[in-house]
């Protein structure tokens, strides 16, 4: 009995130095993008007239956004965002417009600075006409400038961030 009450003694003192180790932090999420052009937003179109014909507004240069990582501790599950991308007759970004008040959240500045750096090429509208043996050749050429809607999908799951906007299309 004498040495069952000092077995006991010594694991209650050795019980009070023990100590739990700390959990490492979380590691920081990663981020990835993907996106679409929005589809029935009502932008206006060009007209084309009889002979003209539309080439470029093809999207050349598009570095994703990444998610902010001023959110990664709240980890929002699902943030949705519109933009409206603005692109002049050289095809660069002249503008990104997005609705208040998601417009100024840390999400609008990841998509602004992303698609600050997106490159088109250019719009050009040109009037084709035939002379008098049939052949058609070009008449005039001239740039345009244009707009594009996307829906920008930020997700933050167990720690790990995407960015997408529209069905699971990976960005190049």
């Amino acid at each position: 009995m004498t040495r069952a009450i000092t077995l006991l003694a010594a694991a209650t003192l050795l019980a009070g130095c023990a100590h739990t180790a700390s959990r490492p932090p979380a590691e920081p999420g990663f981020g990835s993008a993907s996106y679409r052009a929005a589809e029935g937003t009502g932008l206006a179109h060009y007209h084309l007239a009889m002979g003209q014909i539309a080439i470029g507004a093809t999207l050349e240069a598009h570095p994703a956004p990444t998610y902010p990582d001023a959110m990664l501790a709240t980890c929002q599950p699902r943030v949705e965002l519109p933009a409206r991308v603005i692109v002049d007759a050289r095809g660069s970004v002249d503008e990104v417009r997005m609705s208040p008040p998601q417009a100024l959240s840390p999400f609008a500045d990841a998509v602004r600075q992303a698609v600050q750096g997106w490159r088109y090429t250019p719009l050009t509208i040109t009037r084709w006409a035939a002379d008098a043996d049939g052949a058609s050749h070009p008449v005039d050429s001239e740039a345009k400038p244009f707009s594009l809607d996307y829906v920008f999908t930020f997700r933050c799951e167990h720690g790990h961030t995407a960015v997408t906007s529209g069905p699971e299309q990976a960005a190049r």
